[in-house]
């Protein structure tokens, strides 16, 4: 089966390699008009705890929804690697001013600060990078098994928030992906076309 997850891993990450700048800002564009309304059509008016990730090899891009994030003044948080235990994430607050550094993976990431950290949940929403999603809303990583270990405690109390939702390009949509007991599923999935709801 992990050769099977790998194969999809490399096919899809080179499939969204291969969209233009143009493609990837429209993208970008529809992508912040997407998540905007889905935040609109819940009728709230508190400001919304939202992790989010900075883009990298390929992702959908979220610099033009965290911009505008930060606009309607939501709190933003990035996900960095736990500095005593690397297999987990932190959400650490993410402003315009915030220190960064590069992870050893070369991904930026806030510098640690504990008084910025945010418990998992309190979080009202957590969008995540995939490589693959299918039409179960099943999840495909990058392999490092970070999302997977980090909402696992989470996963086994049925918890009610952050509401997980995964952005991709469409063209990362399989028929069936092969899961393991660990991947945690996904009830909503956000591409630049439309959102999948399961």
């Amino acid at each position: 089966m992990s050769n099977k997850r790998s194969q999809i891993r490399e096919y899809i990450r080179k499939t969204r390699n291969n969209l233009s700048k143009s493609q990837q800002g429209i993208a970008a564009q529809q992508l912040n008009m997407n998540f905007t309304q889905h935040l609109k059509d819940k009728k709230t008016t508190k400001k919304e705890h939202i992790a989010i990730y900075l883009t990298n090899d390929g992702e959908l891009d979220t610099s033009l929804l965290i911009k505008s994030l930060w606009d309607l003044n939501h709190y933003i948080y990035l996900p960095i690697i736990h500095p005593f235990n690397g297999a987990n994430l932190l959400f650490q607050r993410y402003e315009k001013n915030s220190p960064m550094r590069a992870n050893h993976y070369g991904i930026l990431e806030p510098k640690l600060n504990c008084t910025q950290i945010c418990p998992l949940p309190m979080l009202d929403y957590l969008l995540m990078p995939l490589v693959a999603f299918d039409e179960q809303g099943n999840r495909l990583g990058m392999g490092g098994g970070f999302y997977d270990r980090t909402l696992a405690r989470l996963h086994d109390q049925h918890w009610q928030k952050p509401q997980l939702i995964g952005l991709a390009h469409e063209c990362q949509k399989v028929d069936e992906l092969p899961i393991e007991s660990w991947d945690v599923p996904l009830k909503t999935i956000i591409t630049p076309d439309k959102t999948y709801c399961w």
